[in-house]
């Protein structure tokens, strides 16, 4: 009994530790975190308004951008560009675009001016087709500090190879594939059937 007591001590002394030792670690949060979360916001808010000026400003004017379908985009013209074939061009892909985003832990800086952050997206595509796509991706993006101002420096976005919505859409299209394929190859044979019946002499 002494020693669950003695147990129980420690325990209650462990939890009483824990939320001061959180409060004294936020206490100590490089003010670099505060600044990147603004440049997150910011960045998501221009994007989901289908702003592109506004968007180019919280990237690096050497940035270099990878998309989700591995195409790379480099600078602010290489962006541009990528933007204007794929949302407003003649022969666009998408109509509208909204993205939220999850981190998954704090920035890593190196030095005061660089850092790495890294974690999820939920991105929600309406195709020029009509057709709407929801997208669980991920991502990773390095930032720089810039006369005063943190900026993209790169971004990689990706999707899971062998669990996303475009791989869905393909065994969707190919089933659709086979039962036309299959009611019409049913339809084929029976007209051939109905043909021979019609040559075939009486006995």
């Amino acid at each position: 009994m002494k020693l669950i007591k003695q147990i129980l001590v420690i325990m209650a002394f462990a939890a009483l530790c824990i939320p001061s030792s959180v409060f004294a670690q936020n206490a100590a949060e490089d003010p670099a975190h505060a600044e990147l979360r603004q440049l997150r916001d910011g960045l998501l808010a221009a994007m989901n308004k289908g702003d592109l000026e506004a968007t180019l400003t919280f990237l690096h004017t050497n940035c270099v951008i990878t998309w989700h379908n591995a195409e790379v985009s480099r600078g602010h013209q290489g962006v541009r560009d990528y933007y204007n074939r794929v949302m407003t061009g003649p022969n666009r892909i998408v109509d509208s675009f909204h993205c939220n985003v999850k981190v998954d832990e704090l920035t890593i800086l190196y030095g005061g001016t660089t850092g790495i952050c890294f974690g999820s997206s939920d991105e929600q595509f309406k195709l020029a087709n009509g057709r709407n796509l929801n997208v669980k991706g991920r991502w990773t993006v390095t930032l720089i500090k810039e006369n005063g101002h943190w900026l993209v420096a790169s971004l990689h976005a990706s999707t899971n190879l062998f669990d996303n919505v475009m791989l869905d859409l393909a065994k969707r299209s190919l089933g659709v594939t086979g039962v036309i394929c299959f009611v019409i190859g049913v339809l084929i044979g029976w007209v051939i059937s109905r043909r021979r019946k019609r040559v075939t002499p009486a006995a």
